[in-house]
């Protein structure tokens, strides 16, 4: 599978990411849609980013019973987006549930991929809101190794964790990876960060990049930064 650069699109407004989004003329970013512009623009927004040529990344972590979380991806898979995730913490039977709502009658299908546990879990958090006793790696990587098991292609993982989780389930198994910023550039509230470069050698195979690119005083400069540092 290629390495690929994703833009997190982080905004607000439908005018907010069309504006962004607008100023790429000859590139077509992956981009991904969260929570945040899904609820405040709606399912047309997805729509609209697609027939611009951008692939789709649609960010909503469901967690829900098995019969509902097959029925929403059932709809997102309508939408034609190109890859989706849900909370590993679901259980695989959920897992499965998404898997077959996710199927196209066709055969054909968005990447599917798992969150293991979010990068705001602690291990403190872990253990006393949640009651998991396990050090937080090791529960990563049951669930990366559940998500395998229920036919998932991969799961959202710290970039640190990439070449570990690809250990467990497998170079094919996808790693996508949060927590990406350029060497001489602002941190902002991520704690464990890595480069592109970096990451390209621990083994991730899609980076999500938000604001180093969004809030660049030339977002696609950045962007083909970004690409040339990663993908090469």
């Amino acid at each position: 599978m290629g390495k690929d650069v994703i833009i997190a699109c982080d905004f607000s407004s439908k005018k907010e990411v069309i504006d962004f989004l607008s100023q790429f003329k000859d590139e077509k970013p992956f981009v991904k849609i969260g929570m945040e512009l899904f609820y405040a623009a709606g399912p047309d927004i997805v729509r609209e980013i697609k027939a611009m040529g951008h692939k789709i990344f649609l960010d909503l972590k469901l967690h829900d019973i098995p019969n509902t979380v097959m029925k929403a991806m059932r709809v997102l898979s309508e939408l034609d987006v190109d890859m989706c995730n849900l909370h590993a913490a679901g259980t695989i039977p959920m897992m499965e549930a998404a898997l077959k709502g996710l199927t196209r009658e066709d055969g054909s299908r968005p990447i599917l991929i798992a969150v293991t546990q979010l990068t705001s879990t602690s291990q403190e958090r872990m253990t006393e809101d949640l009651l998991i006793e396990e050090p937080i790696d090791k529960v990563v990587m049951h669930y990366a190794l559940n998500a395998k098991k229920a036919g998932l292609d991969g799961v959202v993982c710290s970039p640190l964790e990439a070449e570990k989780v690809h250990s467990s389930c497998g170079s094919d198994f996808v790693t996508v990876t949060p927590g990406v910023r350029f060497a001489d550039g602002d941190i902002g509230d991520q704690v464990r960060v890595t480069t592109p470069a970096k990451a390209k050698e621990i083994g991730s195979d899609y980076i999500v990049v938000g604001r180093p690119i969004t809030q660049a005083a030339d977002p696609v400069a950045a962007y083909k930064r970004c690409v040339a540092e990663f993908v090469g």
